[in-house]
């Protein structure tokens, strides 16, 4: 039998400056979107992140899609 999976949620999380240590170097958090389109395709979340990166205040790094899958034994 096969298995599938099938994407339950996803969210899109940006790593932000939140403060820098005693050596000055950055920390960073992560800010966390909800209820992103399980089918919208990695072009267009990076491009939202982008988006949302260019209107934030404070230094950003990476972005990152988090998705929830269910298996189902077919």
């Amino acid at each position: 039998m096969a298995v599938t999976k099938s994407i339950q949620t996803a969210s899109l999380s940006i790593e932000v400056q939140k403060d820098v240590d005693k050596a000055g170097d950055p920390i960073y958090a992560k800010k966390t979107f909800s209820n992103v389109k399980t089918d919208a395709t990695a072009q267009n979340v990076y491009d939202v992140a982008e988006a949302i990166k260019g209107v934030m205040e404070a230094s950003t790094r990476d972005c990152f899609i988090n998705e929830s899958s269910s298996l189902v034994n077919a």
